[in-house]
């Protein structure tokens, strides 16, 4: 294994190639639960090899392959990893994290309600919390191993990554942005906000890591979005509201996450993968291990 985050596990896979295997792991508040939230990797896994190729007109992408007949026989040593795994090619990543807003919500509001600007830029004056902003936004943020990412201008982002870059990469982000947020909002769902990460291949600037997930993205059921509140989203919040309401300090060990909250966070996870593939995860690699042989989704 190369590297191990609090979600992620990496392995070299050989020939230029990663394998990213996305675990069950949830965290909250920067600490790891003892508690797994099923099928959230192959909900993740699934959600990303479903937006790769929608967008593969718009971007170029890492991905070679999702289906674990493609995974380089070490794999087989990993447990429970059909579904959850992606065979990638290796990127020379950008060093800022690329982040499209479509709504005010989260840090953006928090600044705006403050200094009434979002990533250090002026915005119309008379927003709402959850508002829909005039047009999306690029707001990128730095890169921090810890996790605690740094929102930035895009000014600053040039100073980051090169003048050329930055603006590539915001091209890209805004452009997969328009095409995700049309396809989900045909199906009752609003894309607020999300992160993209960025890599060269070959020269090429691709989209690499998870595309569009739940751990990445800030997804609204429409029927429940106002503006002035703060609609629930399709992640991991029954985790945080229960931790939250349990008086915790937010330093490890955290306390033990009760069946129902595990329940209804996979549940969350799940209703945004088939509402916005239209796809049950039954037919997703390793989700139904009572079948053998199982076949992935067309497309996959």
């Amino acid at each position: 294994m190369m590297r191990s985050g609090k979600v992620r596990d990496i392995f070299d896979a050989g020939e230029g190639n990663l394998l990213m295997v996305t675990s069950d792991r949830i965290s909250a508040f920067d600490v790891v639960m003892a508690e797994p939230i099923p099928d959230k990797g192959r909900c993740l896994t699934a959600m990303t090899a479903f937006w790769v190729d929608r967008l593969a007109d718009v971007a170029p992408d890492h991905l070679v392959s999702a289906d674990p007949a493609h995974f380089p026989e070490a794999a087989a040593e990993i447990d429970d990893v059909a579904g959850r795994a992606m065979l990638v090619r290796r990127a020379d990543m950008v060093g800022i994290e690329c982040i499209v807003r479509g709504h005010l919500s989260g840090s953006a509001w928090k600044e705006y309600r403050s200094q009434g600007t979002v990533h250090g830029e002026a915005m119309p004056p008379g927003l709402q919390e959850s508002d829909q902003l005039p047009e999306p936004i690029f707001t990128p943020s730095t890169k921090d191993e810890s996790g605690h990412d740094e929102n930035i201008s895009f000014d600053q982002a040039c100073e980051l990554v090169g003048a050329d870059v930055a603006a590539a990469a915001r091209d890209i982000s805004l452009a997969c942005y328009a095409r995700a947020s049309k396809w989900t909002a045909e199906r009752g769902i609003i894309v607020a906000d999300t992160k993209f990460e960025l890599g060269f291949i070959d020269g090429e600037l691709c989209i690499c890591d998870e595309v569009l997930t739940s751990d990445s993205s800030r997804f609204w059921s429409a029927s429940d979005w106002r503006p002035g509140t703060t609609p629930p989203s399709f992640d991991k919040q029954p985790v945080r509201d229960w931790l939250e309401g349990t008086g915790w300090d937010k330093t490890p060990p955290p306390p033990q996450l009760p069946p129902e909250v595990v329940e209804s966070t996979r549940q969350r996870y799940l209703s945004a993968y088939e509402r916005i593939t239209g796809r049950p995860l039954s037919q997703w690699y390793g989700a139904n291990r009572q079948v053998a042989d199982q076949p992935g989704p067309e497309g996959a």
